[in-house]
């Protein structure tokens, strides 16, 4: 079947958070909203037809976990990530972010230094902040086009912490991580007794010819010292069902979280999650591979109109998502009238760079997971800003 990304649809007035959330964040409501991580595209035909036949049936009481919720997730990563998962290795989570506040609460105490690796999604050190926890930020380096691993400085700053959460791939600079880079995060912990909490959100979006490597898979040390989160929210476009995971491959780690889990019934999800999850990972492999063909073009196109209309802001291509961390620092812009670049001028709703982090400053996330006559007409607006700043208008 031939899907169609081109198609625009009307998200206004449904409660979106990357839509009707403009205002509340901008005050205005004339911009276009291309921050929030969520994509433009249809929720795909499959996940909607699961949804709708279970909604036929009008009784919505207390359910557990389906079977096909277990085994799609299973038969999914050992086709598409070569890992032998187990059906008792899972654990239902909320949302990635309430996973991570959940493993924080259950493998740490308040005071704890929990390290992050900056450019990062910010609620990797809010909510450890919230948590009372200490956060410690480690510096990636950006050149040759990516950002790395200075292990020198890792080794160093990773010392006394409880966890190090990882986004893997890396979110917002769309950098797949090596197994040589996974193996040597995974020693370094090891030694220091750093518990690695593995965000994978964005593993399903690894753009060829990279290849995404869990980080449980790359060593023995990595599979017991580590908990993994993953989800079908980003690539299948269904983050509002609120369905992901947990994966524990050492036996202790498990036990201490599924505990953790239990005392809450935070585990607990609600019938549609396991549906449309089940729904995604057991039919979605043609629909994600043409939906990942599009965000390829979408990204070349943006690398190509910034180049030749855009002088001044460049791009770290991503190697994984629909992300784009745009590279504004040649503009010469302090990064307050940056910002006031792109709203006031380009009327672009986009997450300003600083968000991620110190390192972010002089950088925009530009979320390109939409159709591209509206990727055409943001960057025509900004081309606009940009030669309006430089008076070539």
């Amino acid at each position: 079947m031939k899907y169609d990304f081109d198609e625009v649809i009307e998200r206004r007035g449904t409660d979106s958070v990357k839509w009707d959330g403009v205002k509340n964040v901008w005050g205005r409501d004339d911009l276009i909203p291309m921050w929030v991580a969520d994509m433009d595209f249809r929720t795909p035909p499959f996940v909607m037809d699961a949804l709708r036949k279970r909604l036929d049936h009008e009784i919505l009481g207390y359910t557990f976990a389906c079977e096909e919720w277990y085994t799609s997730i299973c038969n999914w990563l050992h086709k598409r990530h070569q890992w032998d998962v187990t059906r008792d290795m899972l654990t239902f989570v909320p949302g990635i972010v309430r996973g991570q506040a959940f493993a924080l609460q259950c493998f740490t105490n308040p005071g704890d230094k929990v390290m992050v690796m900056t450019p990062v999604y910010h609620p990797f050190f809010l909510v450890t902040e919230r948590l009372g926890r200490e956060v410690v930020y480690s510096p990636l380096d950006l050149y040759d086009g990516h950002y790395h691993i200075d292990f020198e400085r890792f080794s160093r700053d990773i010392r006394g912490c409880k966890v190090l959460i990882l986004c893997n791939p890396h979110n917002p600079g769309g950098r797949v991580w090596t197994v040589e880079e996974l193996c040597r995060i995974a020693d370094v912990c090891k030694d220091n007794g750093t518990l690695v909490i593995s965000d994978e959100i964005h593993a399903d979006l690894t753009l060829p010819p990279y290849k995404h490597h869990p980080f449980a898979t790359v060593s023995e040390t990595a599979a017991q010292n580590s908990l993994t989160f993953m989800a079908p929210s980003k690539a299948f476009n269904m983050p509002g069902l609120g369905s992901s995971y947990a994966i524990a491959v050492n036996d202790a780690i498990r036990l201490r979280f599924r505990e953790f889990m239990e005392a809450g019934e935070f585990c607990e999800g609600h019938l549609l999650a396991y549906i449309g999850a089940a729904a995604a990972y057991t039919h979605g492999e043609e629909w994600l591979e043409q939906m990942l063909e599009y965000v390829k073009g979408n990204i070349d196109f943006t690398e190509n109109y910034l180049k030749e209309h855009i002088p001044g802001i460049g791009m770290i291509r991503p190697q994984a998502s629909y992300l784009v961390f745009l590279d504004c620092r040649a503009l010469g812009l302090p990064h307050e009238k940056l910002i006031e670049l792109f709203v006031d001028k380009a009327r672009l709703a986009l997450n300003d760079g600083t968000m991620f982090g110190q390192p972010g400053e002089g950088f925009m996330r530009l979320n390109i997971g939409c159709p591209r006559s509206a990727l055409q007409q943001a960057l025509q607006q900004l081309s606009a800003a940009v030669a309006e700043l430089r008076g070539l208008s």
